[in-house]
């Protein structure tokens, strides 16, 4: 099979987003989470190139992709749920519903279901405490969360599909 030269390679890709954010202070974390939007995680090989490009170490740029819980090493879920496992939600509940979520999706904290459309991950904190067990559904805030709530809204979203 012929190699599709019309498209861009992910090092060139990589190199462009870096050209948008050269002159940032602090530029690495903006390219990150660039990076990760353009391609839905931060894949080992974009490593080399971001250190070549800042003139860092690829220890340095691995240390950072590896320190924040954001930036995902593989491609998540159509649909990424993220629950908060902090004290003031547990305290309410959080873990009944991770255990339910976890038993629905048929997988764990921290991985993605066979079919690839739900990526589930925990957090510990999404600044809605008084609203507890709160998570958030492709960046959207929810609080008061029990089972039947949490289904409804994976519904919803599998329906958008």
């Amino acid at each position: 099979m012929p190699i599709d030269t019309s498209e861009p390679s992910m090092a060139d890709r990589v190199r462009s987003v870096v050209d948008r954010h050269r002159g940032d202070r602090g530029a690495l974390l903006p390219i990150l989470h660039s990076l990760q939007a353009e391609f839905g995680y931060v894949d080992q090989a974009m490593i080399p190139v971001l250190a070549a490009e800042l003139n860092l170490s690829r220890a340095e740029v691995h240390g950072v992709v590896t320190f924040y819980h954001d930036f995902r090493a593989e491609p998540a879920g159509r649909t990424v749920l993220k629950l908060c496992r902090a004290e003031a939600c547990q305290s309410v509940g959080a873990e009944d519903l991770v255990a339910h979520a976890e038993t629905r999706l048929g997988s764990k904290i921290g991985s993605t279901t066979a079919d690839g459309q739900v990526t589930l991950e925990q957090v510990f904190c999404l600044g809605n405490c008084a609203l507890g067990p709160a998570g958030q559904v492709n960046g959207r805030l929810y609080g008061r969360l029990d089972a039947a709530r949490l289904d409804g809204i994976l519904d919803a979203e599998a329906e958008r599909a």
